[in-house]
């Protein structure tokens, strides 16, 4: 279920990101590469960090909107880092 949450929860605002960029290109008439390699992340990056933000501090309903309405919980591992 963890491994579902987090491709739902990735893949979602990576949708949302390329729809909203690929929308913005026709309204501030920019080419294919700027949309691609700038755009798209950054709307990316926007719309997870304001969802993500919500779903903490005002409402966990706010989770539904990255695809999954809990982030997805790891068990903690038996290996550490090792000590340098």
């Amino acid at each position: 279920m963890n491994l579902y949450a987090s491709l739902l929860r990735t893949g979602v605002p990576a949708v949302v990101g390329w729809l909203v960029a690929v929308a913005l290109r026709h309204g501030l008439d920019l080419d294919a590469t700027a949309v691609s390699g700038v755009l798209t992340p950054v709307v990316i990056f926007v719309y997870y960090g304001a969802f993500r933000f919500a779903e903490e501090h005002v409402s966990p309903r706010f989770g539904w909107l990255l695809g999954y309405a809990r982030p997805p919980k790891y068990e903690n591992s038996q290996f550490s880092l090792p000590r340098t």
